[in-house]
């Protein structure tokens, strides 16, 4: 039974060719107008935030009752569930409103690595 080994030659040959087969400058852009419906995508990206927003509002105004009246009863679990409500309602907020700014800054990070 024999195996056929590939000549150093041939695998030489192959080493070549590869690099030619990949394409060295691609430049990809993204446009607005390459498929109908962006525009209202965009909008109802805008009102998916905008929810984001007053539900991030509503829910630090629970957390902040909730913390004060577990403060007030002596509830110290109670008072940590509040405190950690506000924070991470705080964080949603910072979220939602920042997402358009965090996904440019990492988009141009892409772009020049």
């Amino acid at each position: 039974m024999s195996v056929l080994v590939p000549s150093t030659a041939a695998m030489h040959l192959v080493a070549l060719a590869v690099p030619a087969l990949v394409p060295q400058d691609i430049n990809i852009t993204p446009n607005s107008n390459g498929l109908p419906g962006i525009e209202q995508l965009r909008t109802i990206v805008g009102a998916v935030m905008t929810v984001g927003l007053i539900l991030s509002v509503l829910a630090l105004i629970a957390a902040a009752i909730v913390w004060g009246f577990g403060a007030n009863s002596s509830n110290p679990h109670l008072a940590s569930r509040g405190k950690l409500g506000v924070l991470v309602s705080c964080g949603a907020a910072i979220i939602c409103g920042a997402s358009v700014t965090l996904v440019n800054f990492f988009w141009s990070v892409g772009q020049s690595v």
